[in-house]
């Protein structure tokens, strides 16, 4: 029998305790060195976006300069294109999403150049006034330095997959000074199956990540606001607010994807970028905090000064009548997808974990805006944009703990960690009901490729149909005969003989039982045929077939063997339920904790 292509490392691990205790260690020192290393990939890549707006702005000094700002992203995004289609020639785009695809299709290998190339190509895009987030962009950096590590010291490809959670987890809390929001985004996340083993080589790559952070760019928040003691009496406008992040979520969800989808069927890259860039331009020109990541919006809204995003512009026109000031936000909160989508659909690299920051302190800013104006009642409005942001990103990433945590240490919010439960649980369990993946997960659950927290589902999405094919039977063709049936069973060690025409494509089988008396009547060799003593098969299984498709297939026909096709019906082999049970068990050893 042919064995697939092994999951578990080249070399045999031996599994004497001094074996495994010099494996651990290794590991909990390589956890601290990809915390290094990622820290200093994070400050680097704040550090070139800041550079280049400053280099890009910082001369500004009449409102005609202003109008560069329409004609800047486009710029960033033709910058990232260049350097992605003809430097790189490799998909660098949406970084979470590819660190799962790497999980869950590639053995949690990831190219070398991604430890670089997503920094250079996301502080371009971003520095430029690209509409994205560089938390994506980080995490897929983080993430392959500690593939590349892992790989690099020969650990087993459960180290691996370790390891690589602890980059993504310290680029979280390198770019945030947000370590435990770090380790509970790789949890809820990104991998899977992970016991309390898994803690400690996550929180100390997190952690050295903060450090030199913390080193290198100062111990504040990162959106220090004006937060006002939470009032038990503000309960019910915190539902209603998770509520409405909820249905936010699944737009913003839906409409980015659809949008990305929509844009890339235009084949052309280049009238994609021009697309993306007029659309971009235009949103921008009609609303200016459309620009960039818009993290100084935020600021300015967790500070109650909501005005100050668009007196710059419009002067005390909208300023000075709240409910236009509350239809602007309105507008920007629902067109910020628009401007990521074209952002990133038109040829830049950038993610959308800060969007979603941003269009949640818009939902609070909204809805608190709407309950002062109405005077239902008087609430704090920065507290509703510190929670908003929680409650958008736990709808949009579909992780809550990852959301209250990152909220309360990027903010220094913990008084209002209630509201921030109630809300981002109220906005979880909302789209829910719509909508069961999250905006990093839609599309791989769609090729199923989705690695879940269902360890049986998990280990399934792994093993691959190619690497369990059996080809060890011996074909006939149909118009043989009985004697060249019988001289190919003299030949075989199996019991199963598939039967094909002149072109190699499936006809049906032979089992020996079927001519175990007949076999010894030689009078019979000539007279007759294969095709006289084949049968069909229940089901076929296609090469490039879903494990869990496949495994429905075993249990509907009661099957012990299926052959395999191609796209042509040519016979490829046999696929078994026991060499299926052998590689889960495998494949389950493999990523299981010890």
């Amino acid at each position: 029998m042919t064995s697939p292509r092994p999951r578990l490392p080249r070399k045999k691990v031996k599994t004497d305790r001094h074996s495994v205790l010099s494996e651990k260690t290794k590991l909990l020192l390589l956890a601290v060195l990809v915390g290094l290393l990622c820290g200093c990939a994070a400050i680097l890549l704040k550090t070139l976006i800041h550079w280049i707006q400053t280099g890009l702005t910082a001369w500004f000094r009449t409102p005609a300069d202003n109008l560069l700002l329409l004609v800047y992203p486009g710029v960033g995004m033709l910058l990232s294109l260049l350097f992605v289609r003809y430097l790189l020639k490799d998909d660098i785009g949406h970084g979470v999403t590819k660190v799962l695809q790497a999980v869950s299709q590639n053995d949690s290998n990831i190219r070398p150049h991604n430890m670089w190339s997503s920094i250079a190509a996301s502080s371009v895009t971003i520095g430029f006034g690209g509409s994205v987030g560089a938390e994506a962009p980080i995490v897929y950096s983080g993430a392959a330095i500690g593939s590349v590590v892992a790989r690099k010291a020969g650990l087993s490809y459960r180290n691996v997959t370790m390891l690589l959670g602890c980059g993504a987890a310290a680029a979280i809390a390198g770019i945030f000074k947000a370590p435990l929001a770090g380790v509970l985004f790789t949890l809820e996340i990104l991998l899977f199956n992970m016991s309390m083993n898994a803690i400690l080589p996550l929180l100390l790559s997190s952690v050295t990540a903060t450090v030199v952070t913390y080193l290198f760019m100062g111990t504040d928040v990162q959106f220090a606001g004006s937060i006002e003691a939470f009032r038990m009496a503000n309960i019910p406008f915190y539902l209603v607010l998770g509520v409405f992040c909820g249905f936010m979520s699944l737009y913003f969800i839906r409409m980015t994807l659809g949008v990305e989808d929509r844009m890339r069927r235009v084949r052309n890259p280049f009238v994609r970028w021009i697309i993306g860039a007029v659309l971009l331009g235009v949103l921008i020109f009609l609303f200016p905090p459309l620009y960039g990541e818009g993290y100084g919006s935020l600021s300015l809204m967790l500070n109650n000064n909501p005005g100050e995003v668009a007196r710059e512009v419009f002067g005390d026109s909208l300023t000075g009548n709240p409910w236009l000031l509350l239809m602007y936000f309105a507008a920007i909160m629902l067109l910020k997808v628009f401007a990521t989508a074209f952002t990133n659909a038109g040829g830049g690299v950038g993610g959308t974990f800060g969007p979603t920051l941003v269009s949640g302190g818009l939902a609070g800013f909204v809805i608190a805006r709407l309950i002062n104006l109405t005077g239902i009642a008087v609430v704090p409005e920065a507290n509703f944009v510190l929670v908003g942001m929680g409650g958008l990103m736990a709808g949009v990433m579909q992780a809550p703990m990852t959301a209250i945590f990152l909220i309360a240490e990027i903010t220094g919010g913990y008084e209002l960690l209630i509201p921030l439960i109630v809300t981002a649980s109220i906005s979880y369990g909302t789209i829910r009901f719509f909508e069961r993946y999250s905006i990093y997960t839609k599309r791989i659950a769609a090729q199923g490729a989705l690695l879940t927290h269902d360890s049986d589902q998990a280990v399934l999405t792994l093993l691959k149909t190619s690497e369990l094919v059996e080809n060890d039977f011996t074909p006939v063709r149909y118009t043989q005969t009985l004697g060249d049936l019988v001289d190919a069973i003299s030949r075989s060690r199996r019991n199963l003989f598939p039967v094909l025409d002149d072109e190699g494509r499936f006809q049906g089988v032979v089992t020996l039982d079927d001519v175990r008396e007949m076999m010894f009547d030689r009078s019979q060799y000539d007279k007759v045929k294969v095709y006289n003593l084949m049968k069909s098969v229940p089901a076929f299984v296609y090469m490039d077939e879903k494990m869990d498709s496949v495994m429905n297939k075993f249990e509907s026909t009661g099957a012990w063997n299926l052959p395999v096709l191609d796209d042509e019906n040519k016979y490829l082999g046999f696929v078994s339920k026991s060499k299926i049970f052998s590689s889960y068990r495998d494949q389950l050893k493999a990523v299981s904790d010890e």
